[in-house]
């Protein structure tokens, strides 16, 4: 009760939405940016105090502020995750620890591709608000040869449908022109009048920032290479580059 009262000394601060578990929760977070971006995000998406609990484990916020700027951070932190932009929907790494898969285990793209489909709600709830699910192995055809974007979804806020291809070593070249092909075929076959440009996400286990960085560079369309883990990332490592980084800017500020 007493750091209820240390973190929220106005009783009017506390949301009606949100539960005495959620703020138990809450005010385990040490960091108030942190704890000021679950609290927001938990009352914008309708966390259960579980999805808080493990969006804490995983690092959600880290990994998210780690790709924005000090004055990205703090508006993370007072206003949740906004969706305004594709940017905005995009995660790197994104977490599978749900899938209960080893890091060890020897397993297929498919076999992936199958533990997340049956894990759908979990897989959803890391996408992130806004995700629907379409297909998997979503069949596209050209010139009568046979091509398949693993995963199909359409976001509904953003009003386009994202593509996401699985990778199970580093993705290389070929790998981000495959999703150019499949994003370029999505214009002009799938999208309705009023349907915004399809966004596609190659996701593997390892990435060459050099080796993407000169691959999508050229490119158009919203294509975008992220690495996934199937274990909880380190906690303490997110921060410590989340400080560093605020560090930095608070430094190359006039």
């Amino acid at each position: 009760m007493r750091l209820l009262y240390i973190k929220y000394p106005k009783c009017q601060t506390l949301s009606g939405k949100l539960s005495w578990s959620h703020y138990s929760e809450l005010l385990s977070v040490s960091d108030d940016l942190a704890r000021s971006f679950y609290e927001k995000q938990c009352i914008n998406e309708n966390w259960s105090v579980r999805e808080l609990k493990r969006q804490r484990e995983t690092g959600l916020f880290e990994r998210i502020a780690l790709s924005k700027d000090k004055s990205g951070v703090l508006e993370l932190a007072q206003k949740g995750q906004i969706i305004e932009d594709v940017l905005d929907i995009v995660k790197d790494p994104y977490v599978f620890e749900f899938l209960q898969m080893p890091e060890k285990l020897r397993y297929s793209e498919k076999e992936l591709e199958k533990r997340l489909i049956d894990n759908l709600g979990r897989f959803l709830l890391e996408l992130g608000k806004g995700f629907a699910y379409i297909a998997n192995q979503y069949r596209i055809t050209i010139n009568n040869t046979h091509y398949h974007t693993d995963l199909v979804f359409y976001h509904r806020i953003l009003k386009c449908f994202v593509l996401i291809d699985l990778k199970l070593g580093k993705v290389n070249h070929q790998d981000i022109g495959q999703m150019n092909l499949y994003l370029n075929y999505f214009k002009e076959e799938e999208n309705a009048e009023d349907d915004n440009a399809p966004v596609g996400i190659v996701l593997g286990a390892d990435k060459d920032e050099i080796l993407v960085n000169y691959a999508t560079g050229s490119i158009s369309n919203k294509l975008f290479v992220s690495k996934y883990q199937l274990y909880i990332p380190d906690k303490k490592m997110l921060e410590d580059e989340l400080r560093f980084l605020l560090e930095q800017e608070g430094e190359e500020s006039p």
